[in-house]
């Protein structure tokens, strides 16, 4: 059902024709930037954070990773993630496919500075199988995430 949020939340922007549904899931970053056919560093990868006020999304490069000194800067504590197993009741997308669309309610959105190289990334759209591109502008745009500097390469 995650997908069918995110079509709902882009058709109400304009662009819901932009999400591409391709024939295989993709479960690195690596093979998602096979699938679509651009650079690791462009697949905006989103991962869960669980952190004592609740549940943050951080945005990054594909070939960045977090780097723990800079989190525990940003966010006054180690970073933890949310488990596998409760990604999708969390977030209310399933792991492969979380995205900073269509969440539930009461997460906050960090874009990592990371992203910045780039000027088209490809992020998930709710399901594994699925991305949608967009600037790195659109990105800030329809996330309405908060800019920070907590990755480094891999």
């Amino acid at each position: 059902m995650s997908l069918e949020a995110v079509k709902q939340y882009f058709a109400e922007q304009g662009l819901a024709g932009r999400i591409v549904v391709h024939d295989q899931a993709s479960d690195t970053v690596e093979h998602a930037a096979t699938v679509i056919g651009c650079s690791p560093g462009q697949i905006a990868k989103t991962m869960a954070f669980q952190q004592k006020e609740g549940v943050v999304l951080v945005v990054m490069a594909g070939d960045y990773k977090i780097n723990n000194q800079a989190y525990k800067a940003q966010f006054h504590q180690k970073a933890s993630m949310v488990p596998f197993a409760e990604v999708a009741t969390i977030v209310g997308h399933e792991p492969g496919g979380v995205c900073p669309f269509a969440i539930n309610p009461g997460i906050s959105i960090y874009l990592d500075e990371s992203l910045n190289q780039y000027e088209t990334v490809y992020p998930a759209a709710g399901s594994p199988d699925s991305t949608i591109e967009l600037t790195v502008a659109e990105l800030a745009k329809y996330s309405q995430g908060t800019w920070v500097a907590v990755t480094k390469p891999r």
